[in-house]
């Protein structure tokens, strides 16, 4: 484990949700004019989350913004879809009075085409003062460069100190607010120098935030050690287990495990088998290996994350379009509860999963090695320092399987 990474992340198990679908907030329609108090609803579920074996709640995106969350028009206020400060603060104190530790989600790569800055060069051109926050881009009509070509996000100029200071203060305001870190969306696109020197100076007035870099490939020790991360999402891992899953094909699950042991003391990679921007693990692989491919995340070094409704079951596919994350961002229920026997059955599955790894905490950052893969088979050994092990056997037939064996008690 870096220096960046606060002590207790160490046995931090994640919730991860997002709240505007879960909460049931329009996403493309609008709501009527004031504050809509929907952020409490997660309050319901809580006592859900402790009883999963989780101790930490991830929201998505919570930020005044256009449609989704993720075209940001004002870092500083809750969407007035979910709710407004005190809605946050009583969230935030609702968790931590439980021991749950809240993780925010920072969108500090881009920004939406509503945001006042980008209304104001929109209106009076690449000279005005608010174009030094953004990039420009010769080839965009309007001038500014435009996030992975999408017309409603328009990039910030991590080049310029006034995008640095606002990063910080913007970060600072929350986690004095509460929240215990931040995820850091499409951190791939920032220079990790920009991280470097923004998350110093918060970690000067908070030294026990985490941060978490959302990063799709590359290499992951050298961007974490770089940009002063305490954790990297580690989407290899996500890809190789449902790819091997669903081909019954070992040897991808083999390569990137070998890569994944190579991560250790370079932050927790974040870890995880479906989240609000994929197809749903069930609907990938059948619930029948999506069971086996949250026991897998639960025996690998990393921090364990579960996407909302995985542990019970839940279907979507990730698909083109605007209305293409629905399927995957769907609204809960007021309460917990009333699941049918499939459900009941994930869930219980899950909970059995979570508890292995509540009963080998030192898993987190243990070293590890592959030690056999055949046609249908994988085996994996991990270890800590002070003689704890673990074994794991996985078979990828027509019926998947894992198998562990431990210095405590043989499952």
């Amino acid at each position: 484990m870096n220096s960046h990474t606060p002590s207790w992340a160490r046995t931090a198990l994640w919730w991860s949700v997002y709240p505007l679908g879960a909460c049931g907030a329009p996403i493309r329609k609008l709501d009527e004019p004031g504050i809509h108090h929907r952020l409490g609803r997660l309050e319901s579920w809580l006592e859900y989350i402790l009883e999963l074996g989780c101790n930490g709640l991830a929201l998505g995106p919570i930020w005044a913004s256009t449609t989704h969350g993720y075209d940001v028009t004002d870092h500083l206020r809750i969407d007035p879809r979910l709710g407004d400060d005190s809605d946050f603060d009583s969230l935030v104190a609702a968790c931590h009075s439980r021991g749950i530790r809240v993780l925010v989600d920072g969108v500090f790569n881009h920004v939406s085409r509503d945001h006042d800055d980008v209304v104001a060069v929109l209106r009076d051109g690449l000279d005005s003062p608010s174009a030094r926050l953004f990039r420009l881009d010769e080839n965009d009509p309007q001038g500014l460069s435009r996030f992975e070509g999408h017309d409603s996000l328009v990039e910030l100029d991590h080049s310029h100190e006034e995008v640095a200071d606002y990063v910080v203060q913007v970060m600072n305001h929350w986690l004095e607010r509460g929240a215990d870190g931040w995820r850091l969306d499409a951190a791939y696109r920032v220079p990790l120098d920009f991280w470097a020197k923004v998350l110093s100076r918060v970690r000067a007035s908070h030294p026990d935030f985490l941060s978490v870099a959302e990063v799709l490939h590359g290499d992951y020790p050298a961007m974490v050690d770089h940009g002063g991360f305490g954790s990297i999402t580690q989407y290899e891992l996500w890809k190789a287990i449902w790819s091997s899953l669903k081909d019954r094909n070992p040897h991808e699950l083999q390569w990137t495990l070998t890569r994944h042991g190579g991560t250790r003391g370079h932050g927790i990679p974040w870890t995880f088998v479906s989240n609000h921007d994929v197809t749903r693990i069930a609907t990938q692989v059948g619930s029948e290996a999506a069971a086996v491919a949250t026991e897998i995340i639960m025996t690998l070094p990393g921090m364990p994350a579960i996407y909302y409704g995985d542990e019970l079951g839940f279907t979507g596919l990730k698909e083109e379009g605007w209305s293409g994350d629905d399927e995957i961002r769907p609204v809960l229920t007021d309460h917990p509860g009333g699941w049918d026997e499939a459900g009941e059955y994930t869930l219980n599955s899950t909970k059995r999963a979570i508890h292995v790894r509540r009963t080998h905490p030192w898993i987190v950052d243990g070293e590890m090695e592959v030690t056999g893969c055949t046609q249908d088979q994988i085996s994996w050994r991990v270890w800590s320092t002070t003689g704890d092990w673990l074994e794991v056997h996985v078979t990828m037939d027509e019926h998947p399987r894992l198998y562990m064996t431990s210095s405590g008690v043989p499952r």
